[in-house]
């Protein structure tokens, strides 16, 4: 294969990421501009005498304060068209992991960069190979990256989450045994609790203090987290106002369960290690050995892309590893 078959690949990479990067500066800038306006027309509504309106409707349709909870105007729209957009279950499904990986992009920068990554990976590798399908393949596979860099970050925050959860009710326990009401108790966490936990009792805090109800605030934290934990502290904690009892006592317990909860979910990971770096092993080990035979010997690779057994071989095999990967992921996947 001729060297110089790599120069207008790489500036086809870079023109697809240059554009891509271009397109979604843009649109921020653009969804900044519309979401300060929002946010202009809020406050007018709010401070206008003939645009005074009720509680009620000052919170909006989605349940939440306009104010904080911009996650709903990703779209930078207040029209019924934006509305019906941001109902739409891959939308939805967007935003809602947005929320979760703590990422300021809109559903469209999402798209934006999925659409980027598929250009750029599809476009190099149809330059190289001349192969339609793996072309494709390989843009599939590229269009993901950003979704999985969000699923990667959520995780992550999750996991924060979870274990600094633990401090806190105990932080909220003894102000509650001190005399302090659950809000007072909610913002001492804020102030002083573990970082992560910390910024979102701090979003729930503000939420109630601006005119969102505690109990929708509460269900706003379990929207943003997604962590099985923090549906359990809410749903104990809606419990409790509803039909009374020790709020402290079921704090503390819940405390306890977390932290067995998530040391029997750490052993469970070093007795899974040999499993999970099986699975990893057996995933790169077809790539690695190609590329290795690829740069040694191009033609013997290549062979594989130029006629239709070849592609359908290499298919059959991508398809093959991707299904055993995710029942390894399965079997060691288990959970607490």
């Amino acid at each position: 294969m001729p060297q110089t078959i790599w120069i207008p690949a790489l500036l086809l990479f870079a023109a697809a990421a240059f554009g891509t990067l271009g397109m979604v500066l843009f649109w921020e800038v653009v969804r900044d501009w519309l979401e300060q306006r929002a946010v202009r027309r809020q406050l007018a509504s709010l401070v206008t005498p003939a645009g005074r309106r009720s509680p009620d409707e000052r919170k909006g349709t989605s349940g939440g304060s306009k104010l904080l909870r911009t996650g709903e105007d990703n779209l930078a729209s207040d029209d019924s068209w934006g509305a019906a957009v941001r109902e739409l279950p891959v939308v939805r499904g967007s935003l809602v992991l947005l929320e979760q990986a703590d990422v300021k992009w809109s559903p469209l920068t999402l798209y934006l960069l999925m659409f980027g990554a598929a250009t750029a990976t599809g476009g190099v590798t149809l330059t190289i190979s001349g192969s339609l399908l793996l072309s494709g393949i390989v843009a599939a596979t590229g269009a993901t990256l950003p979704y999985l860099y969000l699923r990667r970050r959520r995780k992550l925050i999750a996991e924060a989450f979870e274990s600094g959860l633990p401090e806190a009710l105990d932080l909220l326990t003894r102000a509650i045994q001190a005399g302090h009401p659950l809000t007072a108790g909610m913002r001492m966490v804020a102030e002083e609790g573990p970082a992560r936990v910390s910024e979102e009792f701090r979003k729930t805090s503000e939420e109630h203090r601006f005119g969102l109800s505690f109990d929708d605030a509460l269900l706003g934290m379990v929207d943003r987290v997604g962590h099985i934990d923090v549906r359990i502290f809410v749903t104990a904690v809606l419990i409790q106002r509803e039909s009374g009892g020790n709020l402290a006592e079921i704090l503390n317990n819940l405390s306890q369960t977390i932290r067995s909860r998530f040391t029997i979910r750490r052993q469970l990971r070093v007795y899974t290690a040999q499993g999970r770096l099986s699975g990893y092993t057996l995933a790169a080990l077809p790539i690695v050995v190609g590329s290795l035979i690829y740069l040694i010997e191009p033609d013997y690779v290549m062979t594989l892309f130029n006629n239709t057994l070849g592609i359908v071989l290499v298919s059959a095999g991508l398809i093959l590893q991707i299904i055993g990967y995710i029942w390894i992921r399965q079997i060691v996947n288990i959970e607490i």
